[in-house]
């Protein structure tokens, strides 16, 4: 069995080759640039391999519903020129195999779930967020994806202001202070001019960011109950989500049961931001099994 995965992200693609085992036989990485360009150069690259199936995983907002009309497409996006792709039209045309279609933090949080089974990790949900130019997250609950009328849009949640943060109105284009709003990269530049690569984590603007980040995990441990929450995404540290355990812990005060909090609030279990990569590779077979 050979598998195929596409990570689509807003800047580069990576697309791979692997086995039924999820290893990695071959990959290779280029940027996005227009979509006949950059869907081109996709089937070119899986052409030269005999794929049973693939899996994508793709910066959105996508349509996951096989019943719409425009299932496949990528639809209202922000990047330029990629509003209404037809991204799985165009690949089948010329591939021909079962692709299984989803969102970028999907495919990272099914590879983590994934990931931990093969851990002999005893779990049955996870969530995932990526902290990065945007904010996003995935749901698995009982081994399935969560989201029927569409992907689940967790960046772009509500929540209550930290008090030394009310004059920042969020950088949002559709709702100003979102969590995205608030916590994604470009928020540093808007507050302090600079990247968040040169904020040491002592600037007291870390502790603001982690009281929005322990607010979503609070949300999704309330809603969703899961047996675990990643945080991956280029803002995303060890010694951030420590500042996030910390709030989290206050948030909650208690009120239900939760494991060990180094254990629950995490970073990713797949090295390099390979988690989408082995998501894709484990929904691809999966298709192939249904």
């Amino acid at each position: 069995m050979l598998l195929g995965s596409i990570e689509a992200g807003g800047t580069k693609f990576v697309c791979a080759i692997g086995n039924e085992n999820y290893q990695i036989k071959d990959e290779t990485t280029f940027l996005t640039t227009t979509p006949s360009e950059t869907l081109q150069k996709t089937v070119d690259y899986f052409k030269k391999f005999p794929v049973d199936a693939i899996g994508i995983a793709s910066f959105g907002p996508i349509e996951v519903r096989k019943t719409a009309p425009n299932y496949g497409f990528i639809t209202d996006t922000p990047k330029a020129g990629w509003s209404n792709t037809d991204f799985v039209g165009f690949l089948q045309k010329s591939l021909k195999v079962p692709m299984y279609f989803t969102t970028d933090v999907n495919g990272s949080a099914y590879g983590e779930y994934v990931m931990s089974l093969l851990s002999n990790d005893d779990i049955d949900s996870l969530v995932y967020y990526t902290i990065g130019t945007g904010v996003g997250g995935g749901a698995i609950i009982n081994g399935k994806l969560v989201g029927s009328l569409g992907h689940p849009e967790m960046g772009h949640v509500k929540l209550k202001r930290h008090p030394d943060d009310l004059a920042f109105a969020g950088v949002c284009p559709f709702h100003q202070d979102c969590l995205e709003g608030l916590v994604s990269g470009p928020t540093f530049e808007a507050r302090l001019n600079k990247p968040g690569k040169d904020v040491p984590l002592s600037d007291p603007v870390w502790d603001i960011m982690s009281y929005y980040v322990a607010q979503a995990a609070l949300q999704v441990t309330l809603i969703l109950r899961p047996d675990k929450i990643v945080f991956g995404g280029g803002v995303t540290s060890e010694a951030f989500l420590q500042k996030v355990r910390r709030d989290f812990a206050k948030l909650l005060n208690n009120y239900v049961h939760v494991p060990k909090l180094e254990e629950y609030i995490v970073l990713p279990a797949i090295d390099n931001n390979g988690s989408a990569t082995v998501g894709d590779f484990a929904l691809a077979k999966r298709l192939l099994r249904e």
